[in-house]
């Protein structure tokens, strides 16, 4: 199942939720303010890297550059919109809102 997480680690817990859910090796896809918990040097990103060790995860390109982050924390895959698709053709999807 591939797991979407559109809320910023600052303001909710909905990732940490999602990443205690998610069994071992479903992506996860951080989208609009979700990318806020990809940024590289960014006090979220300890955690992030205990989530990377189970779970593959995303962040989305556009949303990325939209908030300005250029620098991604180790183990977070960037994809685009076409990535996205093949993500949901593959998995059954879960938003975590």
């Amino acid at each position: 199942m591939l797991h979407t997480v559109n809320k910023s680690p600052y303001t909710s817990n909905t990732l940490e939720e999602c990443a205690r859910f998610a069994v071992a090796g479903a992506p996860i896809l951080l989208i609009e303010d979700g990318v806020y918990a990809a940024k590289s040097g960014a006090a979220f990103e300890s955690k992030l890297a205990e989530i990377v060790k189970k779970n593959e995860v995303y962040a989305l390109e556009a949303d990325l550059k939209a908030r300005g982050i250029s620098n991604v924390a180790a183990g977070v895959k960037i994809t685009n919109y076409d990535g996205f698709v093949e993500l949901i053709e593959k998995h059954r999807m879960h938003a975590w809102v």
